[in-house]
């Protein structure tokens, strides 16, 4: 009988890629900047290179981040994050399918709409963002994760411990686990499984409570999960 894996034992991820798709976008370069702290070769892409290279600029010299086109971006890395708005969601998978094959693809689109009484969870097809994404993507192992992570705190240099467990999703135990350990590079990030990738609506549409909630308490609240 092969013996059973504990759910808290986490694959060595040190070395791997990230591309983040969006990161000009301050949930993007906040992801970016993080992760090359932790010692991650980091390529922020973008529809326009020039606006790649000066997002990663940005995050100051010394780290391992570079700006590319979103194509070359993808291409380049071992895990892809996702993190562009939700209008331009489908066609930019839809553009990047065939370059985003092979590939772990973390989805952390949020559909939200807004209106006068704040923000509220839009209908999507598919079910969500990630099952939009893993439609689009047959190829790719998708994986949604990093939905309630405050860009204002990660773009903080003055905090350098994040107060958050990020919830990851998705139907192979594999891409989960290597995206969970990605997560807990992040000091005082924790990865925790949340569930199979058709449960992601919830945990997009938690986005807006979360919004509201630190609309109220002038705030940048995150997520913890007790008894684990």
């Amino acid at each position: 009988m092969a013996e059973q894996r504990s759910p808290h034992d986490l694959p060595d991820v040190s070395g791997l890629s990230v591309a983040v798709l969006g990161g000009t976008g301050d949930q993007g370069r906040g992801l970016a900047l993080r992760l090359a702290m932790a010692g991650h070769r980091v390529v922020i892409g973008s529809r326009s290179r020039e606006r790649a290279e000066g997002a990663a600029g940005e995050l100051g010299e010394g780290l391992p981040v570079s700006g590319a086109e979103n194509a070359e971006a993808a291409r380049g890395c071992d895990v892809v994050i996702v993190a562009v708005p939700w209008d331009g969601h489908r066609a930019l998978l839809e553009s990047l399918a065939a370059d985003l094959a092979g590939k772990l693809v973390v989805d952390c689109v949020n559909p939200l709409g807004f209106d006068g009484k704040g923000p509220y969870a839009l209908d999507v097809e598919e079910g969500s963002a990630a099952q939009q994404a893993e439609a689009l993507l047959p190829d790719s192992r998708v994986v949604a994760a990093f939905h309630h992570v405050s860009a204002v705190v990660l773009l903080d240099p003055e905090i350098d411990h994040v107060d958050l467990d990020v919830l990851v999703l998705g139907d192979d135990r594999e891409a989960t686990d290597t995206v969970r350990a990605l997560a807990s590079r992040i000091p005082g990030v924790r990865g925790i499984y949340g569930g199979r990738l058709r449960n992601a609506h919830q945990v997009e549409a938690l986005t807006a409570n979360i919004i509201a909630i630190n609309r109220r308490y002038k705030a940048h609240a995150g997520l913890r999960i007790t008894d684990v």
